[in-house]
């Protein structure tokens, strides 16, 4: 809770003209902004670009901010939507359709250096996580970013179905079924069947 009254009182520095305050903001979820983009946007110069736009949205929408949602949410929706607004200019199929749900880079790495990635251990873990994120990503949009939403960005269910707009009990459904439906197409394979 504290972290939320922090970020209110930076919003309302910054709505009372103090621009540094809306540094803090950035520089406080830059990575997690950053992280949400390269959902949507794989190049990564493209993705900074896409970030950049994000915060200059913001900055731009703070003032009518009443804070009647908590400040991380809010710019994550604002995030949401520029990723989405930017693969559309570019002529790709709308970002609800095809975003291959990644961990960050952070996460990749440091999977890597655990003491038991020898090459074939390496080779499994690539293997399955290339079938894990296909089974992610042939969910259904709203199964997919509950999912996602929970396991990769460590959400409760309150905040989940506040960032969503959705009942907790409609959030909760979705996250079981997304899990179903993931352990049905990987039973095959953990079962030892081609």
């Amino acid at each position: 809770m504290g972290e939320d009254l922090n970020d209110l009182e930076l919003v309302r520095r910054v709505q009372s003209g103090e621009r540094a305050a809306f540094d803090l903001l950035v520089r406080k979820y830059q990575y997690r902004i950053a992280a949400l983009v390269r959902r949507y946007v794989r190049d990564e110069a493209e993705a900074q670009d896409v970030v950049q736009e994000s915060f200059i949205r913001a900055w731009r929408a703070l003032p009518s901010f009443r804070g009647d949602a908590q400040f991380y949410t809010w710019l994550y929706r604002i995030t949401v939507n520029t990723s989405k607004n930017y693969l559309v200019s570019l002529g790709r199929r709308p970002a609800g359709e095809d975003i291959d749900d990644e961990e960050s880079d952070v996460t990749r790495t440091a999977e890597r250096l655990h003491d038991s990635a020898t090459p074939e251990n390496e080779l499994l873990r690539n293997e399955m996580e290339q079938l894990v994120l296909g089974a992610v990503a042939k969910l259904a949009p709203e199964l997919r970013e509950a999912l996602t939403l929970r396991e990769v960005e460590g959400l409760s269910y309150e905040e989940i179905a506040e960032r969503m707009g959705t009942p907790i009990g409609t959030v909760r459904s979705r996250i079981f079924r997304a899990r179903d439906a993931i352990e049905v197409q990987l039973r095959p394979v953990m079962d030892g069947r081609p």
